[in-house]
């Protein structure tokens, strides 16, 4: 019976990853809509929900912190952030006593786009989460914080490239061989 019951608590545990990847989908998919919706290049808009939802939690990003949030080059963050700028969407400010930081603002109209696009979900959220105790809601937003930091953890210590890749094996070699015509059988095309 007890081994049931782990494969139970295993069971959820792989159901509740998977809700999590299909929220993960969904999130994606809206801002694909609403990068079309604004007629934006989906990372051009990524980038301007970044910047304004910085504003709103009253911590305004960098152009070094906006790259790492939708991870870019500091030369595409600087190309990204040039074609915003040119078209009204966001501004560089020096707003803080030591002048060489620059502080993204979104223009004004993109915090009202984005109430517009993103508004009438936020308050069917809002209804599904008022449903729930704020002691569930408190438990889930620390399991959210952990689950979070347990793969912040994993992305730094894999670092940028990803896990150690083999290296394909030299032509010719591998076990491929070549054909009768004398061409490698262990490298397509």
């Amino acid at each position: 019976m007890e081994e049931a019951g782990h494969e139970g608590v295993a069971a959820r545990r792989e159901r509740l990853m998977e809700s999590l990847r299909t929220y993960g989908s969904h999130y994606a998919e809206l801002s694909r809509r609403f990068a079309a919706w604004l007629g934006l290049h989906s990372t051009d808009a990524t980038a301007v929900l970044e910047i304004a939802a910085a504003e709103e939690r009253g911590t305004p990003l960098s152009p070094a912190r906006l790259s790492e949030r939708i991870p870019l080059s500091t030369g595409a963050t600087t190309a990204l952030l040039n074609r915003l700028e040119a078209a009204g969407h966001i501004t560089r400010v020096r707003e803080h006593s030591d002048r060489r930081v620059v502080t993204l603002r979104s223009g004004g109209h993109i915090q009202e786009r984005a109430d517009e696009f993103f508004g009438p979900l936020a308050a069917r959220l809002d209804t599904t989460m008022a449903r729930w105790s704020p002691h569930v809601l408190e438990e889930f937003e620390a399991f959210m914080a952990e689950l979070n930091s347990t793969v912040d953890t994993h992305l730094a210590e894999q670092g940028t490239a990803g896990p150690e890749a083999t290296p394909p094996p030299a032509r010719g070699t591998g076990g491929g061989g070549t054909t009768r015509a004398g061409q490698d059988r262990s490298m397509p095309g």
